[in-house]
């Protein structure tokens, strides 16, 4: 019986201080954690500068505060929900994200939104250090970008490598270093700072800017999802699924709102300020000195947040490697893929302009569209269609059970793109009907509407008895573990 349980070939090694796996399946012996970690690990990745200026488009397009704080609050609502059901699989599969994606675009076919993911990985952290460049150039006087994005590439890239435990364990101390730095820059500026009370109103409303800002804080939330389950999937089976969504959810509503919100009411106040400037200008109306220290507090968020896309836009870039050709996912894989994906945004960062900077709003309207018919069409899969249920080793199967080419999960992707076309609201292409209706996006709910219909007709053309049979012969092939040890190749 002992034969059965050794791990296959391609198994990533055994955990040490550096973490060895990537994209393989976490074995029952090292899963440990509690559900509760999940909420500042998501609660950090949201509460820091960048959040704060995605909460300002609203305000660049006239509207009011009031008006900004509902479309925050709403859109958050909305883009979480799928961020926490997400990561509510974690626990159940053992699996990154994109892994158990195979079951619905193929095993090849799932390299296309992983490189949808890494794009926008690697934007993000484009923009992230540029903000933290920003922040050093700001409080030292030294214009050295370069050399800034350097630094703050480096010490990302560090912790990144170290994995998945350290990343949790920083998250939790830096949720106390921000709860109490911005906690009390919060309070006190609703105080201090010189609002118009015409801010509080819903004057001058228009749709347009309300879904704009709605949009973006949607998108911001679920640009989440593609690799929220990456963060729980080493911890134990037994952990309720329910737990994992309502910390999942808590940690990214309570940070993406509360910095979204700091960053409307900062916009309101000053008008033409930047994210940055606007910080330090509100910090010292508090007290002549305090924006200084305030900025260098935001510091190690934003270095952290950028952990949390290497470490991620790594596993995707493994998966698609694998995808084409199936690899060992080492400790050394891992490492190379997240140096990679480190060096790419530091060049992008390097080649940038403030153009970037300019087009963020647009680049997040545009991550919405193409995550929204991948959401919808795993989300359809995991709690409706296969609910739950998959052959884990034919997972990373080449030809297996679910195909080199997911016919159907594409197809309801392609569906869900297509569909969004005519409502779509960018600063390149304005779609007929969102033309037609004033320019309101609408485009969103849309396209998780067709891409769900179209997987759920796909859907009943799927052998599941066929599935459960060979899940049931592997297991009785390789034992209890060994069957869920999706890693071994295709010849065993």
């Amino acid at each position: 019986m002992s034969q059965l349980l050794t791990p296959s070939p391609r198994t990533a090694g055994s955990p040490g201080v550096v973490e060895s796996r990537s994209i393989d399946w976490v074995p029952l012996s090292e899963r440990r954690g509690k559900a509760w970690s999940l909420f500042p690990l998501w609660f950090m990745s949201n509460a820091n500068v960048t959040t704060l200026a995605t909460g300002m488009l609203g305000a660049a397009m006239g509207a009011s505060l009031l008006t900004t704080l509902v479309a925050i609050v709403l859109g958050v609502a909305v883009g979480t929900v799928f961020t926490a059901f997400h990561s509510a699989q974690g626990p159940q599969l053992g699996l990154p994200q994109m892994i158990q994606s195979r079951a619905q675009f193929g095993f090849r076919g799932v390299a296309l939104i992983c490189a949808v993911v890494v794009f926008s990985l690697v934007g993000f952290n484009m923009f992230n250090q540029m903000l933290a460049g920003e922040i050093l150039t700001m409080t030292t006087g030294v214009e050295a970008n370069g050399a800034w994005y350097f630094l703050i590439s480096g010490l990302a890239l560090v912790l990144a490598i170290f994995g998945y435990h350290w990343i949790h364990h920083t998250q939790k101390w830096l949720t106390l270093l921000f709860m109490l730095t911005f906690g009390i820059f919060t309070v006190v500026a609703l105080f201090v700072a010189p609002l118009d009370p015409a801010q509080l109103t819903f004057a001058n409303f228009n749709w347009a800017a309300f879904l704009v800002q709605f949009g973006a804080a949607a998108a911001y939330a679920l640009g989440w999802a593609p690799y929220v389950s990456d963060y729980s999937r080493y911890l134990p089976p037994q952990t309720r699924p329910g737990k994992a969504l309502f910390y999942t959810y808590g940690g990214v509503f309570a940070g993406a709102v509360w910095l979204m919100a700091l960053g409307a009411f900062i916009a309101a106040v000053f008008t033409s300020a930047g994210p940055l400037d606007g910080v330090r200008e509100v910090a010292d109306l508090i007290l002549p000195g305090f924006g200084f220290w305030l900025l260098i507090a935001a510091l190690p968020g934003l270095i952290s947040v950028i952990t949390v896309n290497i470490y991620a836009a790594a596993m995707e870039l493994v998966t698609i490697v694998d995808s084409i050709r199936p690899i060992r996912p080492t400790r050394t894989v891992r490492v190379i893929a997240c140096t990679i994906i480190a060096v790419a945004a530091y060049i992008g960062a390097m080649v940038s302009t403030g153009d970037f900077l300019d087009n963020f709003g647009s680049f997040l309207v545009i991550l919405l569209y193409v995550l929204v018919p991948w959401t919808s069409v795993n989300l359809v899969d995991y709690y409706f269609v296969r609910r739950g249920q998959y052959a884990i080793r034919q997972i990373f199967r080449p030809g297996g059970i679910y195909g080199n080419w997911g016919w159907r999960g594409l197809t309801a992707y392609m569906i869900g793109i297509v569909a969004m076309v005519p409502f779509a609201v960018t600063a390149w292409y304005v779609g007929p009907v969102a033309e037609a209706l004033g320019e309101a996006d609408l485009a969103l709910f849309v396209g998780l509407a067709a891409s769900a219909i179209a997987y759920v007709v796909l859907g009943r053309s799927i052998d599941f008895e066929a599935e459960r049979r060979l899940a049931a012969e592997d297991k009785e092939l390789y034992g209890e573990e060994a069957v869920q040890f999706g890693t071994a190749p295709a010849s065993q």
